[in-house]
């Protein structure tokens, strides 16, 4: 079901370190220019129910968690918690989410760890591909009870990196495994658990076997699983094919 707050879903900008591909506008309510990135929720939403985010400063996040290793008595997870509870706070500001993810993902997504995916086919333009889709991916959503507030069309990660990006199936698949990469590589998850502090949780896949387009979310530590499990397979179907329908027949016309 499709449910947009019009009452407060205004406009949302930001200004992002580089620039987008501007091919992003091919998707309803976003336009791309240069840096500048403008969002209309009631278009770009298939569900926009919740305004507000949990965030960390990200130099914070660096400077006092990045380089902290887990102990016998500490895990990663538990060091992650920690840092949220005394530095993470909601914040109603769109433009400050995407601009900490932003962050998150071009330290997650940077070129020194191509030679470790194993995928010889990405290369460092791919890597820019994950980092825009993922940072507009931070303006989803779940709750504490694993309800799933706001779904944008990045939820469905091939589907839209497909449409952007001109992708076939094969590259878009490939591209969908570095963005679940972490699950498999054990230097990867650690780092992916404490960047998303930054964010206010962790990194949760929809997909649980294979990549299936069922993205990902930074959900709150204690999100219910088993609902969010539930309230995914509600909608994942009839939105998907929404997202494809913006696809280009014939980009180079």
């Amino acid at each position: 079901m499709t449910t947009i707050d019009t009452a407060t879903a205004t406009a949302i900008t930001v200004e992002l370190p580089a620039p987008f591909d501007e091919r992003w506008s091919r998707l309803p309510g976003i336009q791309v220019e240069g840096r500048r990135i403008t969002i209309n929720p009631a278009e770009y939403f298939f569900r926009f129910e919740s305004h507000t985010w949990l965030v960390a400063d990200w130099e914070l996040v660096k400077s006092q968690l990045l380089d902290v290793d887990e102990t016998a008595e500490s895990a990663v997870e538990q060091l992650a918690l920690d840092f949220i509870k005394v530095h993470a706070g909601p914040t109603s500001d769109a433009a400050q989410v995407l601009s900490t993810a932003f962050e998150v993902y071009a330290y997650l997504f940077r070129d020194e760890h191509l030679a470790g995916l194993g995928l010889p086919q990405i290369n460092a333009e791919h890597l820019r591909m994950l980092l825009e889709a993922a940072t507009l991916m931070a303006l989803n959503k779940v709750e504490l009870d694993g309800h799933i507030s706001n779904v944008g069309p990045c939820w469905f990660f091939p589907a839209a990196t497909s449409v952007v990006f001109d992708l076939d199936d094969e590259t878009g698949g490939m591209l969908d495994e570095v963005y679940h990469g972490g699950w498999f590589n054990e230097h990867r998850r650690i780092e992916s658990i404490k960047a998303h502090a930054a964010l206010g949780g962790r990194l949760v896949h929809g997909c649980q076997s294979v990549p299936d387009q069922s993205g990902g979310v930074v959900a709150p530590y204690g999100a219910s699983m088993a609902n969010f499990r539930d309230d995914l397979a509600k909608f994942k179907a009839g939105w998907i094919e929404q997202v494809y329908a913006h696809h280009v027949s014939d980009p180079t016309a």
